[in-house]
């Protein structure tokens, strides 16, 4: 694959879990400054939203990539799925450690194996007529512009709350409702049949229960800044 390089060239490249830290550090991070910046303030609320948001926007990108190149995810799955079964290491693991080239760090193709990995427990990802598919792929085009809306007046206070609350209100219910019934989905279809508990409670449970956490506490944010109309609830004295 076009992305991995050989060692001698590792100086190039980085590894892609620590390409993932880095994109929602940066995201993070300069939200926390703007904060500082702005108004000298740190509020935890604050912290925990723009986390939050900085991993949407990443898997915002994944999910368009999912869109972009779906003939891709069928084909590196079968790679994958010999990879893992060759190396007796997941196939995800084996993803977030290979190296990517500095060159290839927006690539389509490279963020296309997320889900090609991911498929090998869900194999709705390769099937563009399953729910899983279209409602990942909805949420990259539709969810991203709201998301960067609500990362930047959470921050900067720059709207009136109450139009940040009502945002928030539509987007955080929509990722709750659609992360809840791609659960239920998943194990009505009986896809985790082939899975072991641990499996279960790791890559299911465990890799979408943020969209469960971070949608209820920002339905409690968004709901205080509609009642109250200003921006205490995040720290910000307007």
């Amino acid at each position: 694959m076009s992305y991995r390089i050989n060692s001698d060239n590792s100086w190039a490249a980085l590894p892609a879990w620590l390409i993932i830290t880095l994109a929602v550090m940066i995201m993070t991070g300069t939200a926390i400054g703007l904060r500082y910046w702005y108004q000298e303030s740190f509020n935890v609320a604050h912290v925990f939203m723009t986390l939050f948001f900085s991993i949407n926007l990443v898997i915002c990108y994944w999910e368009c990539c999912l869109f972009l190149k779906a003939d891709c995810v069928e084909q590196r799955a079968e790679y994958w799925s010999r990879r893992q079964q060759q190396s007796g290491r997941r196939a995800a693991i084996g993803f977030l450690l290979d190296r990517v080239t500095i060159s290839k760090i927006l690539s389509a193709n490279v963020w296309a194996d997320v889900w090609a990995t991911y498929s090998l427990f869900d194999k709705s990802y390769q099937d563009r007529n399953t729910y899983g598919y279209i409602v990942d792929v909805g949420n990259g085009f539709i969810t991203t512009l709201p998301t960067i809306f609500l990362y930047a007046t959470f921050t900067l206070g720059f709207t009136p709350a109450r139009i940040a609350g009502i945002v928030g209100v539509m987007l955080f219910w929509q990722l709750l409702y659609a992360t809840a019934m791609y659960w239920v989905s998943f194990f009505i279809s009986k896809r985790h049949r082939h899975l072991s508990r641990l499996e279960i409670c790791i890559y299911i449970w465990g890799a979408n229960s943020p969209w469960i956490a971070g949608p209820l506490f920002g339905l409690y944010i968004s709901t205080c800044l509609i009642l109250e109309n200003n921006y205490r609830v995040l720290g910000l004295s307007i």
